[in-house]
């Protein structure tokens, strides 16, 4: 049998210990899949003295995870360390640069740097791999760069945040507030310490951008995703959303069409009779539309030790393999960067949710501020409380550029006690 692949692993969390842990459960079968044996042969990690439940001690333990990059005994560094920049980065530079394959499930990296690695990737044919940089153990990029390849992809959407679809799945089902769901999240490990980067839609937007790119072609454009969290979702939207046939979730979105990219994370209404309303608690789902291949729906764990070690260790055996894939699905000089498309000229459907002063003729100057912009109503809901009332509206097809003026408008208004909550419908 060949001799074993060598892999020096920086980072030593949850994953990490997973990526070791699945090599050694699953060994006979990765040698077999892989062609060769595949050892971890040196780790690093910022605490030598944390008990993993790992036994390292045939491993070569370093401080310096960048040092990694020029051990002559390792032929692959993977890393898992975290972060767009910082170590992470200089580590993929330096392991790229030297010739060596890298895989990585850092997903901010990859949005903000994925253009110039791949370039240097290539110039040092070093393999680059990032599968469980998006929605976990769900094989998405190798979907987009390797299974759908022959299709031009029209849009790819998804669920994509594993924290957020939790808490939206215990408002509805449990009649929750968001921060007594949130702090419930922190508590069972599902939302981290500061949880801004998956509640305010910022993760969702790391994993958008790479997959735009992976689908359309294009250079990754994390800076031009327009980004909406879901902090101002309350119960009250849940159970508005349910009377009318919807289910919120946060949803990112990306389109090519007429020489621009559209890319936009943001709560929608999704119909109960679309799959992804029911992709609940943590599950991720994605999906592809292309031609000739039509709608493809994939679902599964998108974070978590198991599925995220299960998507660093497939990248690891495709590249023992010898698959010479390049990162995005074709060379980095044919990725075409594409201006951003202005969201104002998108047509759509919208909720709206406002909180007025409980008088007469306050649904008229609401109505009146939509017809003002040539915007009508499919549905209101006027719900009375204690000294307000809360007014729901769902439009008909509308143009966006006219719905946000007519929403600053309303916002205007001395009878609109509070900020408008607007949201999409998922018309897809």
């Amino acid at each position: 049998m060949s001799k074993a692949y060598r892999i020096g692993l920086a980072g030593l969390g949850n994953v990490g210990a997973g990526v070791i842990r699945l090599l050694e459960a699953n060994q006979d079968l990765i040698t077999r899949r892989a062609g060769r044996p595949i050892e971890v042969v040196a780790v690093s990690a910022r605490d030598r003295a944390r008990d993993r439940g790992l036994n390292l001690s045939n491993m070569a333990w370093t401080d310096d995870a960048i040092s990694l990059a020029a051990h002559d005994d390792i032929d692959m560094v993977v890393e898992l360390i975290g972060g767009a920049d910082g170590p992470a980065l200089t580590l993929a530079r330096r392991t790229l640069g030297s010739g060596k394959a890298f895989v990585t499930a850092n997903k901010a990296m990859i949005a903000h740097h994925g253009l110039e690695l791949a370039k240097l990737a290539e110039a040092n044919q070093a393999p680059l791999r990032f599968e469980a940089a998006v929605a976990g153990g769900i094989p998405i990029i190798k979907a987009l760069s390797e299974g759908a390849a022959a299709n031009r992809i029209s849009r790819v959407y998804g669920l994509l945040n594993g924290t957020c679809n939790y808490i939206l799945t215990r408002m509805e089902t449990e009649g929750l507030d968001f921060a007594d769901v949130l702090a419930a999240a922190q508590a069972a490990g599902y939302a981290e310490a500061d949880p801004s980067f998956d509640v305010d839609g910022i993760d969702t937007a790391h994993k958008l951008a790479i997959l735009a790119a992976l689908a359309f072609g294009t250079t990754p454009d994390f800076a031009s995703v327009a980004t909406h969290g879901i902090r101002a979702i309350d119960k009250m939207d849940i159970e508005q959303a349910a009377s009318l046939g919807f289910r919120i979730k946060l949803v990112g979105l990306a389109e090519a069409a007429d020489g621009a990219l559209f890319q936009r994370v943001h709560p929608a209404l999704v119909a109960l009779t679309h799959p992804l309303a029911a992709t609940a608690s943590a599950l991720n789902a994605v999906v592809i539309e292309g031609d000739p291949v039509g709608r493809l729906f994939l679902e599964g764990r998108g974070a978590g030790e198991g599925p995220t070690a299960s998507a660093v260790v497939a990248d690891i055996i495709d590249i023992v393999r010898g698959n010479p894939a390049p990162a995005f699905g074709m060379p980095a000089a044919q990725l075409a960067p594409l201006p951003a498309a202005d969201p104002k000229g998108r047509q759509g459907r919208y909720y709206l949710r406002l909180t007025v002063a409980d008088r007469p003729g306050v649904l008229a100057d609401l109505a009146a501020a939509l017809r003002d912009h040539g915007i009508s109503i499919e549905s209101l809901i006027q719900r009375p409380r204690q000294s307000d009332a809360m007014v729901v509206m769902v439009t008909h097809l509308a143009g966006e550029a006219q719905l946000l003026a007519s929403l600053a408008q309303m916002s205007a208004m001395p009878s609109v006690t509070g900020p408008p909550v607007m949201m999409h419908i998922l018309d897809l």
